[in-house]
C-alpha cells in the first residue's frame, strides 16, 4: 500500500439502493478508526438511465500518525487513478470502465451481476437486453483483479437494501484499512433494519473475503520462477524487473526486434533510450494515472524507427525460413511441387552508399545527383534472384550477413542523430507535461516506409520538433500538445503534406521549406523538325 496518497473508491448505485448511506457508513467507519476520509456525490437521473456516484478517498495512514498534518483530498475521481470500483448494476460498473475510470495496473472492481434495464432496452419491440458476456470481458480486461455477483438477490435474500451487501463486498476486499468490528458498529449504529444488514453484509463479506483468499492461495501454489516469469515470452527477468508490466509486451517485441536486426548491443542501446523516457515519465506521472502509456508507444516506435530498412534487411527478409513457408502456403504447393521463386530488386546510389562510409557516402550521392543534373536517371541495379536456386539464396544470405558494416555505414550514423533527437524531444516534453511527451511520442508514426516517402516522414517530424515542440510560443504546454496532435495527424492526411502545412501556419509555425527538384527536358522523339521558312 502507498502511504503517500489516499485511497480512491468509486461507488455506483441506482435511485433508492442506499448509495448515500453506503457512503456515509464508510465515512464515519473512517472517522471512528481514526482516519481522515472524504466523500462527494453527483446525483444521476430517475428512470434508470444513469446511477448516482459516490467518490470517496481515505488516507491510509492514521490521523495521529501524521504529526498534526492533515492530508489534501480531490472532490472527482481521476480517470484510470481509482484503487476500488464497486457498482449495484453491471451495465453502471461498464459505464464507468468505458469512462476510463478504471485500470488494468490498479483497480480492483466489485460489481452485481444483475441487470436492472434502460429505458432504450425496455422500448425494443423484441428481446433489447444488453448481452452481459461482453461486458464482463470488459470488466476483467480494464481491472487487476474482478469480483462479481448477484447482490440483488443477496441483498433480497437477506431482507436488506444493496448497499448493505455492498458494504460488506468492501469489506472483503481489504481495499480500506478498517476492521470487520467497524463496518458491523456502523451498521448497529443505524438502528431499525440492523440485523437484515448485518445478514447481507455477512453473506458478501464472506463472498469476495473467499474469493480473495482462493485467489492468493492459488498464487502462493505457484513456483517462484513462474513468479517471476514474465507474461511476454522471451522477455528477459532483469528487463522485466526494470519495467513496469503495461509496457512488457511492447517490450519484448522491441528487444526481440532489435536482437534479430543487429546485436544485444544494439538491443542494449534500446533499451537504454527507453529507460530514458521510463524516468521522464515517472517523474512527471508519479501515480502511473496514464498506464505509463508514453514508455510504452516509444518502446513501439522506437523500435520501428531503430529496425530501419536497409539492403542487408531486406536480404535477410526475403531468404528468412519463415518466407519461404510463408510463400509455399500461399501458392498451395504440394509435396512433390517444384516451386521457383524469383525475387527482383533495383538498388540504386543511395543504397549502396548507406552501408559505406561517410566521406565514400557523400562522393557516391554527388556523383548520382550530377547524372540527375545533367538529365540521366539516378542509377540502379537492376537484378533478378531466384531465391529457390542455391547460389541465389546464398547471395542473399551473404549480403544479409553484412550487418556489421551496417553499424558503419553513414546512414546508420545519420539515423541514430535523428533518432536521438526525438528521443530527446520525447523526455523533455515529458518532464514539462506528460501529454505534451506523449503527443511528441506518437510522432513516430510518421517514420515509414522506405526511400522517398520515409525521407519525407523525418523531414516532417524534425520540422514539428524544431517549430512546434520548440519553437512557437504558446499558451500552455496542453495548448502545444494539441498542436502537435493536429500536425501529426495532417501529415498522415495526405502524402503531399498539404494539410500539414496548412495545421503549421494556423499555430503559428513555418510551412516546410520547399525542396528543389530537377526538371528534366525530353526531346519527344516522334515530334517532326519544323521546316526552316524561306524569305
Amino acid at each position: 500500500m502507498n502511504h503517500q496518497k489516499p485511497i480512491t473508491l468509486l461507488i455506483c448505485a441506482l435511485g433508492g439502493e442506499g448509495g448515500g448511506v453506503l457512503t456515509e457508513w464508510l465515512v464515519d467507519i473512517a472517522l471512528a478508526s481514526g482516519y481522515a476520509a472524504q466523500s462527494t456525490s453527483i446525483p444521476g437521473v430517475a428512470q434508470r438511465t444513469g446511477a448516482t456516484t459516490y467518490y470517496l478517498e481515505v488516507f491510509p495512514v492514521p490521523l495521529k500518525e501524521l504529526g498534526g498534518k492533515r492530508p489534501v483530498f480531490s472532490l472527482n475521481p481521476v480517470p484510470g487513478a481509482l484503487d476500488g470500483l464497486i457498482s449495484s448494476e453491471l451495465l453502471e460498473t461498464a459505464r464507468q470502465v468505458g469512462n476510463g475510470m478504471a485500470s488494468p495496473q490498479r483497480t480492483l472492481v466489485i460489481s452485481s451481476s444483475s441487470r436492472t434495464l434502460t429505458t432504450a432496452e425496455r422500448m425494443v419491440p423484441g428481446d433489447g437486453r444488453t448481452d452481459s458476456a461482453p461486458l464482463l470481458q470488459a470488466l476483467g480486461a480494464q481491472s487487476r483483479a474482478t469480483q462479481v455477483f448477484d447482490m440483488g438477490e443477496m441483498a433480497k435474500a437477506s431482507g436488506t437494501v444493496v448497499s448493505a451487501v455492498m458494504l460488506g463486498a468492501i469489506a472483503g476486499s481489504g481495499l480500506l484499512p478498517f476492521a470487520r468490528q467497524a463496518y458491523e458498529d456502523a451498521i448497529r449504529h443505524g438502528g431499525k433494519g440492523a440485523e437484515a444488514s448485518l445478514r447481507g453484509f455477512d453473506r458478501a463479506f464472506a463472498q469476495v473475503s473467499t474469493q480473495q483468499a482462493q485467489t492468493a492461495l492459488v498464487t502462493s501454489l505457484l513456483s517462484e520462477e513462474e513468479l517471476l516469469a514474465p507474461v511476454p515470452k522471451g522477455l528477459e527477468a532483469d528487463l522485466a524487473s526494470s519495467f513496469p508490466a503495461p509496457v512488457h509486451d511492447m517490450l519484448a517485441l522491441g528487444h526481440a526486434r532489435m536482437l534479430e536486426y543487429q546485436d544485444r548491443a544494439y538491443a542494449e542501446l534500446y533499451v537504454q533510450r527507453l529507460r530514458q523516457v521510463l524516468a521522464a515519465e515517472v517523474q512527471a506521472d508519479p501515480a502511473a494515472a496514464q498506464g505509463y502509456a508514453t514508455t510504452r508507444e516509444m518502446a513501439r516506435w522506437l523500435a520501428l524507427w531503430m529496425a530501419f530498412d536497409d539492403i542487408v534487411r531486406v536480404a535477410d527478409l526475403k531468404s528468412s525460413a519463415s518466407r519461404w513457408q510463408r510463400v509455399h502456403g500461399e501458392v498451395k504447393a504440394g509435396a512433390g511441387d517444384l516451386l521457383q521463386v524469383y525475387d527482383h530488386f533495383k538498388p540504386g546510389a543511395a543504397e549502396f552508399a548507406a552501408l559505406l562510409p561517410a566521406g565514400l557516402a557523400t562522393r557516391v550521392t554527388r556523383w548520382d545527383r550530377a547524372r540527375v543534373a545533367n538529365g540521366k536517371t539516378p542509377w540502379a541495379l537492376p537484378l533478378k534472384v531466384g531465391t529457390h536456386s542455391v547460389f541465389g539464396m546464398l547471395s542473399l544470405r551473404l549480403l544479409a550477413s553484412l550487418k556489421w558494416l551496417r553499424v558503419r555505414g553513414s546512414r546508420f550514423t545519420t539515423e541514430q542523430v535523428l533518432i536521438t533527437q526525438w528521443l530527446d524531444g520525447v523526455v523533455r516534453g515529458t518532464q514539462a507535461h506528460w501529454q505534451l511527451g506523449h503527443e511528441i511520442a506518437l510522432c513516430g508514426r510518421l517514420i515509414k516506409g522506405y526511400g522517398s516517402t520515409n525521407e519525407r516522414g523525418k523531414d516532417n517530424l524534425m520540422h514539428v520538433l524544431e517549430h512546434l515542440a520548440t519553437g512557437a510560443s504558446f499558451a500552455s504546454n496542453e495548448l502545444r500538445a494539441a498542436a502537435i496532435a493536429a500536425a501529426r495527424e495532417a501529415a498522415l492526411e495526405d502524402e503531399a503534406g498539404k494539410a500539414l502545412d496548412q495545421t503549421l501556419v494556423s499555430h503559428g509555425a513555418p510551412a516546410r521549406p520547399v525542396k528543389a527538384q530537377p526538371i528534366r527536358w525530353i526531346q519527344n522523339p516522334h515530334r517532326k523538325p519544323r521546316a526552316a521558312k524561306s524569305t
